[in-house]
């Protein structure tokens, strides 16, 4: 596959495209009382180009756009929905994530790409009062549930996927690092 859509060289971005499908996630978040709660889920990804930006005549990104989708593998309800970009700038390799929840949650996470092993690594970190790659919420959140910091590690290997979250939380009291990891597999390819 190639990285040039369009004329644009998404670089690795372009290994993201297509529609991705997970049926093995394990979400561990706090319940109430801020203990471990698992819950087995499903997933997909959908990544579709969302194409060049230029920042002050200055800076050159690329972007893509996602939607990311969980359902509790017992009963197919969704509970988390997301989007957001991965942004890629080919002069310095980094890569930025940012990505909204409907639950007054923003953040904007920086790394880089590398290649280990054959594979494609995605990495990313946010932390809250950062002045570059942070994170942004709603007064009820960060009363309630607030999230101090947020890494990434995102593996792509032709076909599949797989993705190791981890958002460290101050909830109940309590901090709490909610871990969500999932395997997918491209079951399309499609830019748009």
């Amino acid at each position: 596959m190639s990285s040039v859509i369009d004329g644009i060289d998404y670089g690795p971005l372009a290994q993201l495209l297509g529609t991705w499908i997970g049926k093995r996630g394990i979400d561990n978040a706090p319940d109430n009382q801020s203990n471990p709660d698992i819950t087995e889920f499903t997933d997909q990804m959908t990544f579709t180009v969302a194409g060049a930006a230029e920042n002050a005549e200055e800076q050159e990104l690329v972007a893509i756009k996602y939607h990311h989708v969980v359902r509790k593998t017992e009963n197919d309800l969704i509970f988390h929905d997301q989007i957001g970009h991965w942004i890629y700038e080919p002069s310095t390799q980094m890569i930025m994530h940012s990505l909204t929840i409907p639950r007054g949650v923003c953040l904007l996470a920086g790394g880089e790409y590398t290649e280990e092993d054959g594979k494609s690594v995605f990495e990313v970190r946010a932390e809250s009062g950062a002045e570059d790659f942070g994170i942004v919420q709603s007064p009820f959140m960060c009363n309630k549930a607030k999230t101090k910091a947020f890494d990434m590690k995102l593996v792509v290997s032709a076909d599949e996927l797989s993705y190791r979250e981890v958002t460290y939380l101050h909830i109940y009291g309590k901090d709490f690092d909610h871990i969500d990891k999932s395997s997918l597999r491209r079951i399309a390819y499609d830019t748009e």
